[in-house]
């Protein structure tokens, strides 16, 4: 299956479900293919048949990029090397979490989540430590029994009961029959969010700097179709740069899509004069109308401007 029809598929099968999905990012190089939302579950996808496809660089952007618009990063494929991705299994490429399309779709769509874990070695499963110690407990079992009973030491029986370690298939299972209880824990896909707390880099661009200079907070991308998020507490713009052109036009579209489903603003800063003022959700901004601003309030009240019109 090739990358674009495996995009349709993923996209399909989202929409299905209930999430509502960008257009698909066109733009060379691109860090990612689709975002996706439902409720309050912001998904920044990428999509490759190869997952070994995905560089470090690409990843890391992808990691940022779903920071800062409060959402989490997953990358969908088919296989690794020579061989398909398992069902029911979570890989991680420069730590975003991989699925099958099949592992995607039992979770979205039939709630079951992936019990396994690839990593280095072979495939393992979380237990739930606290919940073995009490069932252990419970039923008169000594470490050093229940260590001897799964041919491992009671040193680390105590880990998995009190830091939670990690245990390969086999171990669970074996834990789970001598105990009838379910102690194997879902792959959490799906990050807490957490503030950003990251050094802000330096800006070369001289729109951006004024963009900062103002009170914005401003992360240049890369591999986006738009050159930098910017934020101000609540208010996150997706930010591009350029001349007035047809590819500007388009890029401006597809930012258009893409806030909506990330619940942001978008805004275009123009190079020159236009007559646009907008691009469906896209605020169209020349470069002469930003130097007069001096607030981000004003900034925002110009972006309101440039949308009613």
């Amino acid at each position: 299956m090739n990358k674009e029809f495996l995009t349709d598929r993923v996209s399909d099968l989202l929409m299905r479900s209930g999430f509502s999905v960008s257009d698909r990012c066109y733009v060379r190089p691109r860090s990612f293919d689709l975002a996706a939302r439902r409720g309050g579950v912001l998904l920044i996808l990428k999509i490759l048949s190869n997952i070994d496809g995905l560089n470090e660089k690409t990843a890391v952007e992808i990691r940022r990029l779903a920071k800062y618009l409060s959402g989490n990063p997953l990358l969908v494929g088919e296989k690794t090397r020579d061989h398909g991705l398992e069902g029911g299994v979570v890989y991680f490429r420069y730590g975003v979490p991989t699925v099958s399309f099949t592992t995607l779709s039992d979770w979205i769509v039939e709630d079951v989540p992936p019990l396994v874990y690839a990593a280095h070695g072979g495939l393992y499963v979380k237990i739930d430590g606290p919940l073995l110690r009490k069932l252990r407990l419970e039923s008169g079992v000594s470490l050093g029994a229940l260590a001897s009973e799964l041919s491992v030491s009671r040193r680390t029986v105590s880990k998995y009961e009190i830091e939670s370690m990690d245990t390969t298939i086999e171990v669970a299972l074996r834990l789970e029959e001598l105990f009838g209880r379910e102690l194997i824990k879902p792959v959490e896909i799906l990050e807490p969010k957490k503030p950003i707390a990251e050094e802000l880099e330096k800006i070369d661009d001289k729109v951006l700097r004024h963009l900062a200079s103002i009170g914005f907070d401003v992360f240049p991308t890369a591999q986006s179709p738009f050159n930098a998020i910017t934020q101000k507490e609540d208010m996150v713009v997706l930010t591009g740069l350029g001349k007035f052109s047809s590819t500007l036009l388009k890029k401006a579209r597809l930012m258009s899509s893409l806030s909506i489903v990330t619940k942001t603003f978008s805004a275009v800063i123009v190079d020159g004069e236009t007559k646009v003022e907008r691009v469906e959700e896209t605020a169209v901004i020349e470069s002469r109308e930003l130097e007069l601003i001096d607030k981000t309030s004003e900034f925002a009240d110009l972006m309101s401007e440039k949308q009613d019109r």
